[in-house]
């Protein structure tokens, strides 16, 4: 890699940040009123603004629909003036629509940037994801291993007993007899309403967040984000496509999938070098959220390079407020 090239990366990992940050301002301005759709609107039309504002010839393979969803971002499409170096592109302008029309914790503004051909590509169905942070050797954990084996055989590589591990969820009724195989081992079980990309995140840093693993099935493109944040900060993760009708498999082959049992490794969904930002909606485990006070907006972003192994943690004071809107 050239010096040329690693400034390019420097410049777009900072560029990512603004991206997200006028997502999670746009979003944040409908926090509470109920209107979810509404407020994933707003985030998505200001994430593609700023996008299309950049020197990158983009392409969207992890999006909020498919190209009959033209309002939203969607899978194929194509993002930024087209001047600079093909990435692929997974985002969710809005990781918490309920969150948000709720004014709940963890709400996000979310994307991953990375070499074109690095990230999966995925439909937008839903997806069985297990993970947990680093530290561990290959293998601790599999999709194809009960909880109760997995909690077992986490808390022994942790050389803690069982009653010590906790297991993030999905607060979902398909999860019921996950959770209470989980709990029936001797383990506790956080339930969120929605967020799993924190909640996959969250068991990066257990000793903080309380979280030694994530378990259950939640959206395909909030796995493949997730695996993009775990390349760059360090962890294990699985992820396995739930197609329940011929139509979901069709489409999962019109992207090059034709093996539904496979299980997808961290690496086979985000390889090669890539960047993660994400930026605060709602206060949260992992960032705080917007804030306006007086003719000043707070943001609380990170960004990570995987290449790099750097986590930026940046909180911004913006005089401007016009420039968001």
């Amino acid at each position: 890699m050239s010096d040329d090239d690693r400034a390019l990366d420097r410049v777009l990992a900072l560029e990512l940040v603004r991206v997200t940050e006028r997502a999670a301002v746009a979003a944040s301005r409908l926090t509470g009123r109920g209107d979810e759709a509404a407020a994933d609107q707003a985030a998505v039309d200001a994430m593609r603004r700023e996008l299309n504002a950049l020197d990158i010839d983009g392409t969207v393979v992890i999006g909020e629909g498919e190209r009959d969803e033209a309002p939203m971002l969607y899978i194929g499409e194509k993002v930024g003036t087209g001047k600079g170096p093909a990435v692929d592109i997974a985002l969710d302008p809005l990781e918490g629509t309920t969150i948000t029309a709720k004014a709940m914790p963890n709400a996000l503004a979310v994307i991953a940037l990375a070499e074109a051909g690095s990230l999966l590509h995925a439909p937008d169905v839903y997806m069985d994801k297990i993970a947990i942070g680093s530290g561990y050797e290959d293998g601790v954990v599999d999709l194809d291993r009960s909880a109760a084996e997995n909690i077992a055989s986490l808390a022994e590589a942790k050389g803690v007993p069982v009653s010590e591990i906790t297991a993030c969820i999905l607060d979902r009724p398909r999860h019921g007899e996950t959770i209470a195989a989980v709990r029936e081992c001797g383990a506790a079980v956080n339930l969120i309403g929605d967020g799993d990309i924190a909640g996959v995140i969250n068991t990066t840093n257990p000793d903080e967040t309380g979280v030694d693993i994530y378990m259950g099935v939640g959206g395909a493109p909030e796995g493949v984000l997730a695996a993009a944040a775990l390349r760059c900060i360090g962890g294990q993760m699985q992820g396995r496509l739930v197609t329940s009708s011929a139509e979901q498999k069709e489409r999962a082959r019109r992207m090059g999938i034709e093996d539904f049992d496979r299980k997808f490794s961290m690496h086979e969904m985000a390889s090669g070098d890539v960047i993660f930002a994400a930026t605060g909606v709602t206060d949260g485990s992992i960032l705080e959220g917007v804030k306006t006070r007086g003719k000043k907006m707070y943001t609380d972003t990170v960004v990570m390079r995987s290449s790099t192994g750097t986590t930026r943690w940046i909180k911004a004071e913006h005089t401007k407020l016009s420039k968001f809107y």
